[in-house]
């Protein structure tokens, strides 16, 4: 089983960035983030470091279960790692009822 750890913000950000970069290789689920954000090849390549847009490429992604293991298992994550990235990025303390 993989552990989970307590990560620094910029643990955190490394990760989102290598989850980015899966997203970005995943030529099925890159054209739905796209057309779900409107971010273009030149946002995607201009805002890769910005935590922000991190923070929001990892709310799309925990939108469904199968992206999440996904992007975990070809990261060699455990699953509830994406939701521990996403809380030590900005926004990700806030409780969302959704």
């Amino acid at each position: 089983m993989k552990r989970s750890v307590k990560l620094t913000s910029d643990q955190a950000e490394r990760i989102a960035l290598n989850m980015l970069a899966w997203l970005v290789s995943n030529d099925e689920l890159l054209p739905i983030f796209i057309g779900a954000t409107g971010a273009g090849q030149d946002t995607l390549r201009d805002r890769a470091g910005d935590p922000e847009f991190l923070a929001a490429m990892l709310d799309f992604l925990m939108m469904d279960d199968q992206w999440v293991m996904q992007a975990c298992d070809a990261q060699g994550l455990a699953y509830d790692q994406v939701a521990q990235v996403r809380h030590a990025l900005p926004g990700g303390s806030e409780m969302h009822w959704t």
